[in-house]
């Protein structure tokens, strides 16, 4: 019998007729001969809610505490979601992330997965139960703490699981019809998707787009486990996310599509003098704060000054720590002043085929110039082109770019049933 490891967010459990429609869905792939391990995201926005009342409470929460609390959403949607499995005629059987064996490092609030040990969770399938595992959540191998796994971590825990079960597939429903070729909330013309690439997934995931989290397409692509991206709210396919297999022959696009992102800001340090070593003590500085810088740009040295601008962006939520950062080194390197800008947004332009065909470039900042957008950074790869522009023209510019190659649907407009695109 194959194990199929399915992840429902938390626009799919957001009340009791969700999760019944959730635990309606299940039941009808365990009616199809599926052992079927399900991973749940907190119901709603309750993460939000309990962050907030955390804040509350307390200005600057201990992180194993804020641990504790942030858990108990998953806590709550899987238990809800075995009851009504349960009344549906089927067995179902509630871990937590510890006692689904989800293995992490000891950092609070964004914990790694070290290794996952389902012993339990095999045992339960074996016994003819469908298994319901809280997502988000794990128990540090050293402290034997209660951690978080971050933002989108019920994504991560669901591919984890279908790893170490050795899954067919992984399904990872929310509530839109699949992988688009933008955000269908700010491009309504965006196309669905059959298939993409791990690659392009993946460079999709880290350029902001929300339909999967970046750790769980690197956990997959990993281990060779399937994606299918679903919504909860229809029966269309969805998309395949999978490299090709050999024997495939199946010509890819040029263009997977157009992610955003208004989650980072940009930090400019002024005046850096242009010597050895000096971008080198700036960012160790910041790998020392435990930052994760995504884009870099230095300026050409002026000639009479001797001096340059350095340029590089991160999480907004970062900017405080790098600001300090800088601060504590501006003596030793010598820097004029640090500029930090949280109005930015960045654009992207994903896609494998942009290998061996010419021209893209020139589409894109085409494109980009004669909507009247500005860019202040790029950044590229052999698969990606990526921006910094302002915040207020990023939804223009995700539109201009999405035209401009030709990836508009001809078949109407998107549907975000839920009204997150998550």
């Amino acid at each position: 019998m194959t194990i199929v490891v399915q992840k429902y967010g938390g626009s799919s459990l957001a009340d009791a007729d969700g999760i019944k429609r959730v635990a309606q869905r299940i039941s009808e792939t365990k009616r199809a001969g599926h052992d079927v391990c399900v991973v749940v995201s907190a119901m709603g926005d309750t993460t939000d809610e309990l962050l907030d009342l955390a804040k509350e409470v307390s200005p600057l929460p201990p992180p194993r505490e804020l641990d504790m609390l942030m858990t108990a959403g998953e806590r709550i949607s899987m238990a809800l979601v075995a009851m009504a499995i349960n009344d549906l005629g089927f067995s179902a059987r509630s871990f937590t992330g510890s006692q689904a064996g989800v293995i992490t490092d000891a950092e609070h609030g964004k914990a790694k997965i070290i290794d996952v040990t389902p012993g339990r969770i095999t045992q339960a399938l074996a016994d003819g139960h469908v298994v319901i595992v809280a997502g988000f959540q794990g128990v540090s191998q050293d402290t034997k703490e209660i951690t978080t796994l971050g933002r989108g971590g019920s994504d991560t825990t669901a591919v984890a699981l279908a790893a170490a079960l050795r899954a067919e597939v992984c399904e990872i429903y929310s509530d839109v019809d699949g992988v688009f070729t933008a955000d269908p909330r700010i491009c309504r013309r965006a196309t669905k998707l059959d298939r993409i690439s791990g690659e392009e997934m993946l460079e999709l995931a880290a350029a902001g787009s929300k339909i999967l989290h970046l750790r769980c397409v690197e956990y997959a692509r990993r281990f060779g486990i399937p994606i299918h991206v679903r919504s909860t709210f229809t029966d269309k396919p969805g998309t395949i996310v999978a490299d090709l297999t050999e024997g495939e022959a199946v010509e890819a696009p040029i263009i997977a599509g157009v992610a955003h992102d208004n989650g980072e800001a940009k930090v400019t340090i002024v005046g850096v003098p242009d010597r050895t070593g000096m971008a080198a003590a700036i960012f160790e500085a910041v790998a020392r704060a435990g930052l994760n810088i995504d884009m870099i740009v230095q300026n050409v040295s002026a000639v009479e000054t001797g001096l340059t601008d350095i340029s590089f962006t991160l999480p907004k939520g970062d900017g405080r720590a790098a600001l300090q950062a800088l601060e504590t080194i501006k003596e030793t390197v010598g820097f004029h002043s640090v500029i930090f800008d949280d109005q930015i947004g960045k654009l992207s332009l994903v896609g494998a085929g942009m290998r061996t065909n010419t021209g893209v470039s020139a589409t894109f900042f085409k494109a980009l110039a004669d909507a009247g957008i500005n860019v202040e950074m790029i950044s590229t790869s052999e698969i990606r082109i990526s921006v910094i522009t302002r915040e207020e023209r990023l939804a223009d510019a995700v539109k201009a770019v999405h035209t401009a190659f030709g990836l508009d649907s001809e078949s109407g407009e998107a549907v975000v049933y839920g009204g997150t695109g998550r």
